[in-house]
């Protein structure tokens, strides 16, 4: 199982062997799932189509949103569809699914094109519309899934970890790689988190809310908004409505040589801002809508209410406790945790090149009791 830390890096959260794909195996693996990450469940899960793991995980995870993976489901189209009709009209559904900003307006676009293409039986096509609400954007936007709509970042990391192992490992040698893998990840995380701690981060406009932004972001989520704070200036807001309880904005903006509107509604009351395009919802940034208005309105520091804590520097700050409920204290130094980090990265690599051999094993045994007395001086 694979998550996203606070710099937009994937991260394995867990790990497992099923030797089968049945019920009783994903049952297993959830609940040890849920054992080893205690704060409960996760806001969303991105899978492919298996339905033994579809049952599970609304049984094992009842309040998270299962996101069945778009990129999956659109690669199909190609296949499933006749060549000539594929070839017609799949630039028409593109935009049925990736450019609509609301429910009725994907339905009505997505009929459209069906109905051009004769496609109103087409088994396939039924039962993907039958599935919207599992995959297409415009339905999962306002569950939070920082930014993912498929598992695409599953086939990346095994990418990566094809650089270390093959089926052609033994369990032993296997587990001995695979924690070098991770080794590596963690490293590279070491490092950023040593970045943010000690660089300032270098703001491209000279703006109260994007000075007070970088010091709290992490580097990358930094540049994520600071490309909406720029994106912003180019919104134009008209006003639609107003009455005693709120306001209502359409939000103008240049797109791909097309106007796209989008509603921004702010409620008085709450002093709360929100909108049609669900970026905050779903990504955990807050819009360049939004913050359009916000500019309009002269609001120079970002709301608490806006920021989110998993995109803060110090998002990792906090108790964490071991299956008998101690705290778990870590080094607060980050440049100590990237030596130990470099170090064991070493060291596991000798320990793999010295279980070639039985002589090398034996070098290494006698070269760290050498190591080890030395440093006890």
């Amino acid at each position: 199982m694979l998550g996203v830390n606070n710099h937009g890096q994937t991260i394995v959260l867990a790990c497992a062997f099923l030797s089968k794909e049945t019920i009783e195996s994903f049952i297993w693996m959830f609940e040890e799932f849920k054992k080893a990450m205690p704060g409960g469940e996760p806001k969303t899960i991105i899978t492919d189509q298996d339905a033994a793991m579809t049952r599970e995980i609304s049984i094992a995870f009842p309040t998270t949103f299962h996101r069945l993976c778009i990129w999956h489901i659109t690669s199909k189209f190609s296949v499933k569809l006749p060549h000539s009709v594929y070839k017609e009209y799949w630039l028409e559904f593109q935009k049925a699914i990736w450019d609509t900003d609301n429910k009725d307006e994907f339905d009505a676009k997505w009929n459209i094109v069906v109905t051009k293409a004769g496609l109103t039986d087409h088994p396939w096509l039924s039962s993907m519309f039958d599935l919207r609400e599992s995959w297409v954007s415009t339905y999962a936007r306002h569950f939070f899934a920082a930014g993912m709509s498929s598992s695409q970042r599953a086939e990346g990391s095994h990418g990566f970890f094809k650089q270390y192992i093959s089926r052609r490992n033994l369990l032993m040698d296997f587990i001995i790689r695979f924690e070098r893998a991770l080794s590596h990840q963690r490293q590279k995380e070491l490092v950023v988190d040593h970045v943010d701690a000690f660089e300032v981060t270098q703001c491209i406009l000279p703006m109260p809310m994007n000075k007070q932004m970088a010091t709290l972001y992490t580097r990358t989520m930094f540049e994520k908004f600071e490309q909406e704070l720029i994106q912003s200036t180019t919104c134009f807001l008209e006003l639609k409505t107003e009455d005693a309880s709120k306001v209502v904005f359409n939000v103008n903006e240049r797109k791909n040589w097309e106007t796209r509107v989008v509603e921004v509604v702010y409620v008085k009351d709450s002093d709360h801002a929100s909108c049609s395009c669900k970026r905050f919802e779903f990504v955990g940034i807050i819009c360049k809508h939004i913050l359009a208005l916000f500019i309009r309105d002269q609001v120079e520091y970002m709301p608490d209410k806006y920021i989110l804590k998993r995109w803060k520097k110090t998002a990792k700050s906090g108790l964490v406790s071991n299956a008998n409920g101690n705290e778990i204290k870590d080094s607060a130094d980050p440049g100590l945790l990237i030596k130990l980090s470099t170090m064991s990265r070493l060291v596991s690599d000798v320990v793999e090149d010295a279980l070639m051999c039985e002589e090398g094993c034996e070098l290494l045994l006698e070269t760290l009791k050498s190591l080890r007395a030395k440093l006890k001086c």
